[in-house]
């Protein structure tokens, strides 16, 4: 039926009305009522047949900027996007109907825009940036023709953003970075806040994409802030952006927090099927990282499945990789090979179009090389291995070390254990140029990830040669990476104002719960800050230059008459090399996994004796039980060196697990001077650093102990300058002046470990947490610092025997000697433990001789270590 002119100028007053609220309603989260919305509107422009022509364009204006809203939340919803290019195809035909050619133009680059996006979508980047292209072109016709451009600009920026995205995905650096900055710097002349904090996430993808970690998780936390300041809900592919960078570099644990706090939005906002396919991707690929097969395969073949109904090939590719990845590892690990999985393998690789997916189809052949290796196809493996092109300048550095650890796997599989350690060593220099753009600690560390194959292959290789001192130089140079750097102080602000922040919640809680009042709001706000300073904190630098890994030589010259015992493990065979009287010597120590749990059994025993007044039949049995783990352990990894130490006091570079061992209290080892040091590397760097010339010494007792009320005067008449700080005085501002360039610093405080980031591991003071990377972040940290009271001695192990916690991270910042409880101990105790340790150094001994004898008075309850130089 066709109506009135007046019927038509108001159905299309109302359709419009009705696009702008559906695509309000998507923008706020609710996108089935935009879609009804849209698709009413539609109707309603159904229902008229304009007859004149400046109603017409009127009329098609509407339609088309209806269909265009319609696609784009067809595609975001799982649609079609064949189908979505066909509508915008149809819907471009009445352009010509529209003589004025500002709104022509206008309209022209929405079109080519979404046509960009969903070519996008579906990995054809190439092509979707000829529509950017016209769509920008478009966009600056009608800047350039309006007095006011401003309001126009949003839509200009976001196709130059989505641009420079495209050109990242294809590689072109250049582009790339032209147009983001270029959009950034537009939006900021603009004072267009949010656009600029739209321009720096795929700014951070570029930066990600070329290996800059830091700066692109800088760049994140940038958006971030930005759009907190602005009260806008921040985009789930911000956070997916964080994710992929900590996977970058290495850190799968806490990539797979991040992941699964984006899950649990995306879940709820059920429209983004797309993203939330990335989002289970990467997902996959930190449980893969981590070890979790079956969460890998699970969660990559969902993230197919949805890829699948997109179309998008290089997306179902890069699943396809993922689950492949979880089958061949588990065939490796448990020697199960599936008859199927080789074919497989080379199926998937042969259906990837090239050369647009090479990079996933070489890995799907470095799959099948690893599998043939290993049902001894050797030829086979090596003609496959031939088809594998040579990494790029910015293939991802997964790739470059599954292609190295391929051919160094052949070479052994061919009888040159040479040639293979050749392959592993160039893996690792690769690596070490990686790990030199890291920032924080915690990606520095994090990196050892990827070359844990490989650094596993080469103990394996040296270990099968009997070649001590061989094999030394191997683990120097394939564990703890990390205290290699040089620190640099260099402060951030912005992590100081979130850690001020953090402490002020801290005592907001706390007084809170003194008032009686509820405290779930300041906690929810803690937590969320404390989030945020970790992420600060990863690319917060404050590492300089390499420092080269010890050599032999070096380590057993600056020993003299002491002894190094550094353990290694291949499988579950445990070694020791013994560095003694300028000779290394291998001892072969064993079942790693026993030392492993004997290890365990003792920590738990040792905590359930620290509370200071245990009844004492209960006593008696734990003490029976620890006495009997320290035998075990002794007897293990002690008595088979006696030969070779004497009594000699040790440096003990331990691995995995032994790291946990209060070697004290083994009764081969009870009152002897024992350093304990992630590296041989680390310890002769520790030895070696200059003493302050200052002599300062700092006390300071914080709140809530039971037993040290008197320790620090017990400790007054052995440091009669010292400088005191207790109760109401021992703030963090306060302690932090005191510790810089001190010479010894005694602390009893309580304090954690953070698992999450060691930088944040804490000690409680007066008036809130002391932060580990605040006592790092000194001038000049302490030469000595003793923790009396807290286990901040615990460290959390990563690949590679990256060691993080509160005291290693003191020593990777400059400190020379950390003493510190590996496990609880009691206020009482530690009090006593102290005194009888400060009254040895007053004597003159040194930080390892006086522990070594404060330890022997009840070794089972004072499980201290002496970290670092002794």
């Amino acid at each position: 039926m066709v109506v009135t002119e007046l019927g038509v100028a108001e159905a299309i007053d109302k359709a419009r009305a009705l696009q702008r609220a559906g695509v309000d309603a998507v923008c706020s989260g609710r996108p089935r009522e935009g879609l009804k919305l849209l698709h009413r509107g539609m109707s309603v422009l159904d229902s008229v047949d304009p007859d004149d022509e400046p109603t017409r364009w009127e009329w098609s204006s509407a339609r088309i900027r209806l269909t265009n809203s319609l696609v784009a939340l067809g595609t975001e919803t799982g649609g079609e996007v064949a189908a979505g290019l066909v509508e915008l195809d149809e819907v471009r035909s009445l352009l010509d109907g529209i003589g004025d050619p500002k709104l022509r133009a206008e309209l022209s680059g929405a079109i080519d825009h979404n046509y960009g996006l969903m070519l996008m979508a579906v990995g054809r980047n190439e092509e979707g940036i000829a529509y950017f292209d016209a769509s920008i072109e478009h966009k600056e016709f009608v800047l350039a023709s309006t007095p006011d451009p401003v309001p126009l600009l949003g839509p200009f920026l976001g196709t130059m953003i989505t641009r420079g995205l495209a050109y990242t995905r294809l590689g072109d650096v250049g582009r790339a970075r032209e147009d983001l900055a270029r959009a950034m710097d537009i939006a900021e002349k603009y004072e267009l806040r949010q656009q600029a904090a739209d321009a720096r996430r795929p700014l951070g993808s570029l930066e990600l994409r070329i290996g800059n970690v830091p700066v692109a998780l800088r760049l994140y936390g940038e958006s971030e802030k930005i759009y907190r300041a602005l009260d806008v809900e921040i985009h789930p592919l911000l956070r997916l952006e964080q994710g992929k960078a900590l996977l970058a570099a290495g850190l799968a644990e806490e990539a797979a927090g991040h992941l699964d706090d984006v899950l649990l939005v995306m879940h709820e906002q059920t429209s983004i099927t797309r993203d939330l396919a990335d989002v289970e991707l990467y997902r996959a690929s930190a449980a893969l990282m981590s070890d979790d097969l079956e969460l890998a395969r699970s969660y990559a073949a969902s993230a197919r499945r949805r890829m699948l109904r997109w179309g998008c090939q290089t997306c179902v590719a890069n699943a396809t990789i993922v689950g492949l990845r979880a089958d061949v590892q588990e065939a490796l690990r448990t020697n199960v090979i599936p008859p199927a999985l080789t074919s497989r393998a080379l199926r998937a690789a042969n259906a990837m179009p090239m050369p647009r997916l090479a990079d996933q189809a070489a890995l799907a052949r470095m799959l099948a090389v690893r599998v043939e290796l290993r049902k001894g196809k050797r030829k086979r493996a090596a003609e496959l291995l031939e088809r594998i092109p040579r990494p790029g300048r910015l293939t991802s550095v997964d790739y470059r070390m599954l292609r190295r650890l391929c051919r160094a796997e052949l070479a052994v599989a061919e009888g040159d254990k040479s040639r293979a350690l050749a392959e592993i060593r160039a893996g690792l220099t690769e690596l070490d140029r990686v790990r030199d753009r890291m920032g924080g600690i915690e990606l520095v560390s994090g990196t050892a990830l990827h070359g844990r194959e490989l650094a596993d292959l080469a103990v394996k290789i040296v270990l099968e040669r009997a070649d001590a001192a061989r094999l030394f130089g191997w683990t120097e140079r394939t564990r703890a990476q990390s205290y290699r750097y040089e620190p640099v102080v260099a402060a951030d602000p912005e992590l100081a104002e979130r850690v001020g922040e953090v402490r002020g919640l801290d005592q907001a809680i706390h007084q809170a719960q003194h008032d009686g009042h509820p405290t779930a709001a300041l906690r929810s706000k803690h937590a969320e800050r404390l989030r945020e300073a970790h992420r600060l904190g990863w690319h917060t630098g404050r590492w300089g230059r390499p420092r080269p890994v010890a050599r032999l030589a070096e380590v057993a010259g600056e020993l003299g008459e002491r002894a190094l015992v550094s353990f290694a493990s291949s499988g579950d065979d445990l070694v020791a090399m013994v560095v003694v009287g300028g000779r290394c010597e291998l001892v072969r120590l064993g079942s790693a996994e026993r030392a492993a749990e004997s290890a365990r059994m003792l920590n738990v025993d040792l905590d359930a004796l620290a509370p200071d007044r245990l009844p004492a039949p209960l006593v008696r049995s734990v003490l029976a039980s620890a006495r009997k783990q320290a035998e075990r352990l002794d007897s293990q990894l002690i008595r088979p060196l006696e030969a070779l130490l004497g009594d000699r006091g040790l440096v003990v570079v331990p691995t995995g697990p032994l790291f946990a061992v209060p070697w004290g209290v083994l009764p081969a080892l009870r009152s002897r001077p024992i350093v304990v040091a992630p590296s041989a590397t680390a310890w002769l760097g520790a030895e070696r650093s200059a003493m302050p010339r200052a002599r300062k010494v700092v006390l300071v007792r914080g709140p809530g102990l039971v037993g040290t009320r008197g320790e620090l005067d017990k400790l007054a008449p052995h440091y009669r300058s010292a400088h005191t700080l207790a109760g109401a005085d021992a703030t963090v501002s306060s302690v932090l002046r005191a510790l810089d360039g001190a010479k010894l610093a005694h602390i009893a405080a309580h304090g954690a470990h953070e698992p999450e980031n060691a930088l944040f591991s804490r000690l409680e003071l007066a008036d809130g947490a002391l932060f580990a990377h605040e006592m790092a972040g000194l001038a000049q940290p302490p030469a000595q610092v003793v923790f009396a009271a807290c286990e901040l001695a615990l460290n959390r192990i990563r690949p590679g025997d990256e060691v993080l916690g509160f005291a290693s991270a003191l020593l990777a910042s400059g400190s020379r000697t950390v003493i510190a409880p590996l496990s609880r101990v009691g206020d009482e105790a530690a009090a006593a433990a102290m005194d009888d340790y400060h009254r040895g150094l007053a004597e003159g001994a040194g930080p390892a001789t006086a522990l070594a004898d404060t330890i022997a008075v009840d070794p089972f309850r004072r499980p201290f270590v002496c970290l670092g130089a002794g």
